[in-house]
């Protein structure tokens, strides 16, 4: 009996235990479309003129640059410096892109891109069938879509204990 007594004060006397333990569960889907997308690059207009042995009479070089007309350039007239001797002439002039009266957006579309030296263009997504749920149990569905489309289900289980 004396043991038993001892036994059901050191139970008595023992502190319990005190612990704070949350656990917290989210579950989340993200669906996302790529958009369409377009970038132009315009070319400069240039003109150069290089040799030797010659007298330039009269220097080309560009003309004027309007919206809707092309720059044009005049060429180079020269003679001969020392006439009978060997001689190098190289005239080059590249037209470059026209200066666009400007672009309209409506509605996120671009209806039509000015004609640049260098277009990028990427094809937006189709949605398709993509989609995505979560039901009150926290079970997720995800459902492929077209192209250029992404389905992304996460699950988080956090326990944390002070």
């Amino acid at each position: 009996m004396k043991r038993a007594l001892f036994a059901l004060g050191m139970i008595l006397m023992a502190a319990p235990a005190h612990a704070d333990i949350s656990h917290k569960l989210s579950t989340s889907v993200q669906l996302t479309v790529d958009a369409a997308a377009s970038q132009a690059t315009r070319i400069g207009s240039t003109y150069s003129v290089t040799g030797s042995n010659i007298t330039p009479s009269t220097v080309g070089g560009l003309g004027s640059l309007t919206s809707g007309t092309a720059v044009g350039y005049t060429p180079t007239a020269y003679g001969l410096t020392t006439d009978g001797s060997a001689y190098t002439f190289t005239e080059s002039f590249i037209e470059g892109d026209d200066v666009p009266s400007g672009t309209t957006v409506s509605s996120g579309v671009v209806g039509s891109l000015p004609s640049y030296g260098t277009v990028t263009t990427t094809a937006g997504g189709v949605a398709g069938s993509l989609a995505g749920t979560v039901n009150s149990a926290g079970t997720m569905s995800l459902t492929a879509g077209g192209a250029g489309t992404s389905a992304t289900g996460q699950f988080i289980s956090e326990i944390t204990v002070k």
